[in-house]
């Protein structure tokens, strides 16, 4: 889990979840091609993508607040999508 003042990002044994400026949209692991993560152009923000099966690309932004926990999120990102998604 990923959260920021105002988004957040969650994956877990159901999906992905996105929760950006008070919008949310949910992800099954059965809709989902891919999901990709990077950090922002700045290295401010955890940048998380979502490649659905129809070719849709979603995106959520989390700003890391200190800079540091960018690292402990890409560390945990990579554990978890390892573990739900290890073909992917």
């Amino acid at each position: 889990m990923a959260v920021d003042r105002r988004n957040s990002v969650v994956v877990d044994i159901n999906g992905v979840a996105f929760e950006d400026h008070g919008v949310s949209v949910d992800f099954s692991w059965e809709e989902i091609r891919s999901v990709h993560y990077k950090a922002s152009g700045n290295g401010k923000a955890l940048m998380v993508a979502v490649i659905h099966l129809d070719g849709g690309f979603f995106e959520c932004a989390v700003e890391a607040k200190p800079r540091e926990r960018l690292h402990q999120w890409f560390a945990h990102l990579a554990q978890v999508l390892g573990h739900y998604r290890p073909m992917g």
